[in-house]
């Protein structure tokens, strides 16, 4: 008879296994809030704030309803950036490597959670995909550490600057936006080098693993021939949305938020706007006094999030990029989207549009109810405060973490709201697709009914 976990693992699928990674992780770090000595430097968390602490950490999104730098003690922190670092490579990638240590071939249903997009590289087996993640991971986060502790050293001092550096290297690689400062990066708005580190850490960290390997084996190792459409339409996506939010926060912001600063400094944090709200979290504005357009820009960039298979959020670029691509193949009356050279499957596109119109429901149908929930809880009825939900909502869908400054002031209600959207940003829109595939896969119907066409428009 079969031991109970590697039965369970062998009758639920990939999709089930991903998801399931997750609640128990968040079960584990809530469990570790309420029980773990010397965590806080005062009073100690209920059982709600612990649970949607564990989950923004576990989800990468920083959300907060506690200020992460006086609330907790570096052990606190510690254990924070713990949930990061697990919530960001995902429980499933050291389930794997524990596996290839030992020296045993992982389940199908494993596999199938943690290798899923290596089907875009078909010559990378899983736990190779893997193995690189977590030694590119781990790379990347020491070498922005290490650059961010010289940075801040003359400030801080040599012991004083560690435990910052590491804490935001991994905490911006990971897209997590949690920060041991109580204005996040607000007191560095002035040092544009702090910033650049932060922002290519952040960018790093959501273009995906799958990018970086087909990086990897198409110029360095230089065993692929071409860049797969992923990877192109990833880094064309990005390029193009950090330029344009670029030069649109900087018209926005100019005289405003960035008006005390220098011409260096403007266009510094005019990029780093820009950078931020794909998941990253940390702002060096007030994001509740920043003019309307670059409040709406900040939304849509928070819902776009992202790459598939990194550790940010969103509805990611590439699908973001596959609806404009469809958009302008209707227009020109084109059945087929084509891009590089290549066409798209019709069904992938349909993912694409299923997953966004789900996304907004979800979202729409979560503004409603905070709407409701905080309708009874003082100082929530001015017009402003539309506004605010709104951009709560998204930031915890997005796992983006930033915000106006209303997510303290929820009522339970609306935490555990906040708490189901940052849980269904990280694993929904993944286990949505992962679903879709496997329908694609097992459905397979025996008739299909007669056609009648509806008026659009």
């Amino acid at each position: 008879m079969l031991p109970a976990p590697r039965f369970l693992l062998r009758r639920l699928g990939g999709v089930q296994i991903f998801v399931l990674s997750f609640l128990v992780l968040i079960a584990i770090g809530t469990t570790g809030f309420l029980v773990l000595p010397g965590l806080y430097t005062g009073e100690e968390m209920g059982f709600v704030d612990a649970l949607f602490t564990a989950t923004s950490a576990v989800c990468v999104t920083g959300l907060i309803v506690v200020d992460t730098a006086t609330y907790f003690t570096p052990f606190g922190q510690a254990w924070v950036l713990a949930l990061i670092q697990a919530g960001g490579l995902g429980i499933l990638t050291f389930t794997t490597l524990i596996f290839a240590a030992l020296g045993r071939r992982s389940s199908l249903s494993l596999e199938e959670a943690v290798g899923g997009h290596s089907a875009i590289l078909k010559n990378v087996e899983s736990r190779h995909l893997v193995a690189t993640i977590v030694a590119v991971t781990l790379a990347l986060e020491a070498a922005g550490g290490v650059v961010l502790w010289l940075l801040w050293q003359d400030e801080m001092g040599w012991t004083g600057a560690f435990w910052p550096a590491v804490f935001h290297a991994v905490s911006a690689f990971c897209n997590a936006g949690f920060s041991v400062f109580t204005d996040s990066l607000v007191g560095f708005r002035t040092e544009e080098a702090t910033l650049l580190v932060v922002g290519v850490l952040v960018i790093l960290g959501g273009l995906g693993f799958i990018v970086v390997e087909d990086l990897r084996a198409r110029y360095v190792k230089r065993t692929a021939r071409r860049l797969s459409v992923h990877t192109r339409l990833v880094l064309a996506a990005t390029a193009a949305l950090l330029l344009v939010g670029w030069l649109l926060f900087a018209v926005f912001e100019w005289r405003h938020q960035l008006a005390d600063l220098t011409l260096t400094e403007r266009l510094a944090n005019a990029a780093y706007m820009s950078v931020t709200p794909r998941t990253a979290g940390f702002n060096t504005v007030d994001y509740a006094e920043v003019t309307n357009p670059s409040l709406f820009l900040t939304i849509l960039l928070m819902l776009v999030g992202g790459s598939p298979g990194s550790t940010a959020g969103g509805f990611k670029t590439v699908t973001f990029a596959l609806l404009v691509l469809l958009l302008f193949a209707r227009l020109r009356g084109d059945r087929q989207v084509h891009v590089f050279s290549r066409s798209i499957p019709l069904e992938t596109l349909n993912r694409s549009i299923g997953l966004v119109i789900g996304g907004l429901t979800v979202l729409g149908s979560s503004v409603f109810f905070l709407m409701v929930s905080e309708a009874q809880v003082g100082g929530f009825g001015d017009r402003i405060d539309f506004v605010r939900f709104v951009f709560e909502a998204h930031s915890a869908f997005g796992t983006v973490g930033l915000s106006m400054g209303a997510t303290p002031e929820l009522s339970t209600a609306g935490r555990l709201m906040v708490t189901f959207l940052m849980f269904v940003g990280r694993v929904g829109p993944a286990a949505v697709v992962a679903a879709m595939f496997r329908a694609r896969r097992q459905h397979h119907p025996r008739f299909r009914y007669g056609e009648e066409d509806v008026i659009l428009g």
